[in-house]
């Protein structure tokens, strides 16, 4: 597929400038209208995953989430003026399908307590100020973890059959079979087409290879999963039920907020401030320098205010992800019409198929997913390359190991603050400040020995 001639093919050729003046600056095409649809299905390897295990778990509705993402998506492609990715809260998600098992009321109390402390964080200040105090390492560390955590999963989606019926991420020890419409042919074939298509990413290379920058690879793998869903289980159109399901406000008693906030909101606030807020800007500011920085303020409510809309209505709670915003950053996504048009599809599908489209996904070519998310994954932890000494590096890796093992971006976040505290103690000049401390008694030693001659002489 090619792009018009009117289309600029990346950012600076041809200005990127639309030709309707109605259009809003922040969500003007910037490359070509297919690699800005490439990019909107950039982070769907998260996304699908964890909606889809909720739905059939804890019996999430699918059509409502989808319909109220698709909101937030609009919502931040308008704002933000570029890819900024709606992720459902990873923690909040894996407690919810985890032993303990919350119930829809209890997930939607954990995503409003953690939207509330997120809104109060963004409009006192408070998280600018955390984000201005971090070192870089240690924000380094947290986005290599994320992104290798993605690598790992990817890598068990594509080799291992995956039960969604039970968690997001729980592989079974059964090997994909080599062949068939989720095998691992199918999925070798699709990494091997996004190398060949995207190469390592790289924009100067994008440049030098057009005719392969015009290719929307993974719409393209995208939309052949959705052919291969009605391929694998054809009667999957019998079960579909056309219109959405009706809005309901979702009952949380005081109950549901106490469970909510100590299983859900207690381990996903730590993530959210983290990754969906801190790593998000700077990894804005990595991959686009040219525009001015994002506020950690403005993201900190954007979050807040997401969440404080949806989860009465029984929406996942949602957050904005690093890994997210390199995926659609990855697969071509450089201004926020890439997620209006994605918006523009989710809402669709919420108003066309409401909660029946769960059958479609529950169908969709995990192997598929697992090479979206590899890129996606790879894409954010080669953020963390600008590390320019040992020393840097050191605490980014310490940093990145603890969060991998414990399997807590809290942990790693902690372990690398102190790491680089005790380093900054090393380069203390301990005999600088007991000098200046040494000549300030030395002179009351005299003083008091001249007193003593003194005495002595008389």
């Amino acid at each position: 597929m090619a792009s018009g001639s009117g289309d600029p093919l990346l950012a600076g050729e041809g200005g990127g400038r639309s030709r309707c003046g109605f259009v809003p600056s922040s969500v003007r095409l910037k490359t070509s209208v297919w690699s800005e649809l490439g990019g909107a299905v950039g982070d769907l390897g998260t996304y699908i995953p964890i909606v889809l295990a909720l739905s059939l778990a804890s019996h999430l509705d699918l059509g409502t989430t989808l319909i109220f993402t698709a909101l937030y998506n609009f919502a931040t492609g308008v704002l933000f003026g570029i890819p900024m990715p709606v992720q459902p809260m990873k923690s909040i998600a894996a407690v919810a399908l985890s032993s303990a098992h919350l119930t829809i009321p209890q997930i939607m109390a954990a995503g409003l307590a953690v939207a509330a402390a997120l809104l109060f964080l963004g409009v006192t200040g408070l998280m600018t100020r955390i984000y201005r105090l971090l070192p870089l390492p240690v924000v380094r560390g947290v986005q290599l973890s994320q992104g290798l955590s993605f690598v790992f999963t990817a890598v068990k989606y594509v080799r291992y059959v995956q039960d969604f019926s039970q968690s997001s991420s729980a592989s079974t020890a059964v090997q994909r079979p080599l062949l068939g419409a989720d095998g691992l042919v199918l999925a070798l074939a699709a990494l091997l087409f996004i190398i060949l298509a995207t190469g390592s990413g790289d924009d100067e290379e994008r440049r030098r290879r057009r005719s392969f920058a015009r290719v929307p690879a993974a719409l393209i793998v995208f939309a052949l999963g959705l052919v291969l869903c009605f391929v694998r289980d054809p009667s999957i159109v019998k079960g579909l039920q056309l219109g959405p399901a009706p809005l309901r406000l979702v009952k949380i008693t005081w109950a549901d907020f106490k469970v909510g906030f100590w299983e859900g909101a207690v381990p996903q606030l730590p993530l959210s401030v983290l990754n969906s807020v801190i790593a998000v800007c700077k990894l804005s500011s990595d991959l686009f320098p040219e525009r001015a920085e994002l506020s950690p303020a403005r993201v900190s409510i954007s979050v807040g205010l997401m969440n404080f809309v949806g989860c009465w209505f029984g929406a996942m709670p949602c957050c904005h992800g690093a890994g997210g915003l390199a995926g659609q950053y990855r697969f071509g996504g450089r201004s926020g019409a890439s997620v209006v048009f994605l918006a523009a599809g989710k809402l669709a599908l919420g108003l066309v198929f409401g909660n029946s489209f769960v059958r479609i996904l529950g169908q969709f070519p995990i192997g598929i997913l697992g090479v979206m998310l590899l890129f996606s994954g790879v894409e954010l932890a080669m953020a963390s390359r600008d590390m320019g000494t040992k020393e840097e590096s050191f605490v980014m890796l310490i940093c990145a190991g603890v969060s991998l093992t414990g399997s807590s971006a809290a942990l790693g976040f902690i372990s690398g603050i102190v790491l680089f505290l005790l380093l900054r103690l090393r380069d203390v000049d301990y005999q600088g400040f007991v000098g200046r401390w040494g000549p300030a008694q030395q002179p009351t030693r005299n003083k008091a020995g001249g007193d003593n001659n003194s005495d002595e002489d008389a």
